[in-house]
């Protein structure tokens, strides 16, 4: 079984959320692969920047999934762990990485965001750093 690391982030920008829409049409939180001599931390930063336009900084370490999936080119099973950070940013302007597979980048108010987001592990993320951010106030 193969293993991957990615790391991203749960960006508020007052009572928003920044969701990534694919181009299949699932809302997504942004992630990516945690890259040679990075730390979780960089990686959550950078690929929030790089799939969303979006510089956000970091509040607090919300913490991790785990899942499987089968790549595409080997049809092998991959060991996924996420990482994932409460994040702030000071503006609402996005561009998605049309590159990566991303349609459309936008904030989505807090009401809305858990009926959005295709994945179960990102909805229940987005509820605790929701739950943090309340407590960090």
């Amino acid at each position: 079984m193969l293993e991957e690391v990615s790391a991203g982030g749960v960006v508020i920008f007052g009572n928003t959320v920044l969701l990534l829409k694919k181009f299949n049409g699932d809302w997504v939180l942004p992630k990516g692969r945690v890259e040679e001599k990075e730390d979780f931390r960089e990686a959550a930063l950078r690929e929030v920047l790089e799939e969303s336009g979006v510089k956000a900084e970091i509040i607090k370490y919300v913490g991790m999934v785990h899942y499987t999936y089968k790549n595409l080119k080997g049809n092998e099973t991959v060991y996924k762990t996420v990482h994932w950070y409460l994040m702030k940013t000071n503006n609402m302007e996005s561009v998605p990485q049309k590159n990566e597979g991303f349609a459309e980048a936008t904030f989505v108010h807090i009401d809305k965001v858990i009926d959005l987001v295709k994945y179960d592990d990102e909805r229940k993320i987005i509820d605790k750093a929701l739950m943090l951010m309340k407590t960090n106030i």
